[in-house]
């Protein structure tokens, strides 16, 4: 196995210097306790990653959530990125994505029976969780894309990379996509290696671990993504296996998030014929982005056409005015989940378990 290249912007280099100055010196203030990190009394669960974007975040708190509801209460809390409130905000079920944020909304839709909150001041959304009456009962909160902001001092931190694009081999913004430097991992408890090819070797993962240095006691799983059966989106259909998928069937690829490429090629192991529509991450739909998906899908042959997209993008989809009735009879979702390598699962199963149960009893 050989570890990705990643593609950096040299010209960018003496920005990306100063930009390192300025994140060095806010670590450097939180190290000393000069800016304060605040530590609250019941089980905190960061999930982040140094890079902007792509890693998983939203499928890793996901199962988090699957691993830990049936025996505890949970509340994910998250920055709610480009929603249009201000503020504390806490999911119920007339909440819009336009409210809460794509991502938060799409995981408040998927598990009703938990809390799911937004606040950009993280500080804040945990003391509104934790008052008693604003989420009854909370006794776990998770911090969903929360690795920067230090004001919180969570009791286990979970950073993510990509396998395509680890951190390693990158470089700060704006000539690479971190957000800070790499030594920044050292803040983890663990870390996951996500989006990795399947069946990876016992070889493979060593060398990897080389590159990637984890410090001592610095616990690493590799993970993968599974995608589940097509879910019609507007209509009352059958869902479909993705095995179902014919060759000569033609499918419009929607998408608006960091990485379309593991998802590009998984559908490419069905069909050939795929038609990539693709927006920038938490692209908010316009009425000309509406007739661009019209006309790119009334391009593909009738009878054997599809238009597939992400659960992301579903929750900015389904408010969307000006969808044709005959696009979204053919509009489905493909949902994804996190799969563990190897022996990995049990092992960080075992982690995130005794914390808690660790932390909840103590608190």
């Amino acid at each position: 196995m050989i570890v990705p290249q990643v593609s950096v912007c040299r010209a960018l280099y003496p920005l990306s210097v100063v930009y390192g100055w300025g994140v060095g010196l806010r670590n450097w203030l939180f190290d000393r306790g000069i800016l304060p990190s605040r530590r609250f009394p019941l089980p905190v669960i960061c999930i982040g990653n140094l890079a902007v974007g792509g890693t998983g975040k939203t499928p890793h708190t996901e199962y988090l959530v699957r691993l830990l509801q049936e025996t505890y209460t949970v509340a994910v809390l998250s920055r709610g990125y480009r929603r249009q409130t201000k503020g504390f905000v806490l999911a119920d079920a007339a909440t819009t994505a336009a409210q809460l944020g794509d991502e938060p909304y799409q995981m408040a839709h998927k598990f009703p029976e938990i809390y799911v909150a937004v606040d950009a001041d993280r500080c804040e959304g945990i003391e509104r969780l934790t008052d008693g009456t604003t989420a009854p009962g909370v006794n776990v909160i998770l911090l969903d894309d929360a690795f920067q902001h230090r004001y919180v001092a969570p009791g286990l931190s979970l950073l993510l990379t990509d396998y395509r694009r680890p951190f390693f081999r990158d470089e700060l913004l704006p000539a690479g996509r971190l957000r800070e430097p790499v030594k920044g991992k050292q803040r983890a408890d663990a870390i996951l290696v996500t989006k990795c090819p399947s069946g990876l070797s016992r070889q493979e993962k060593q060398r990897y671990l080389e590159e990637l240095a984890p410090l001592s006691g610095q616990e690493v799983f590799f993970t993968t993504l599974e995608y589940g059966a097509l879910q019609p989106l507007f209509v009352s259909l059958s869902e479909r296996r993705l095995k179902s998928l014919r060759e000569e069937e033609h499918v419009l690829l929607l998408t608006g998030i960091a990485s379309p490429a593991a998802l590009r090629d998984e559908l490419s192991r069905y069909t050939q014929h795929i038609v990539p529509l693709t927006f920038a991450d938490h692209h908010d739909f316009s009425v000309a982005d509406v007739q661009r998906m019209e006309t790119m899908f009334a391009a593909l042959p009738e009878g054997n056409r599809l238009v597939i997209t992400t659960e992301k993008d579903a929750s900015r989809l389904v408010g969307l005015a000006g969808l044709s009735e005959t696009l979204k009879s053919c509009l489905y979702v493909l949902p994804v989940e996190v799969a563990f390598e190897g022996h990995d699962q049990e092992r960080f199963n075992q982690m995130i378990t005794e914390y808690v149960r660790e932390n909840t009893r103590s608190c």
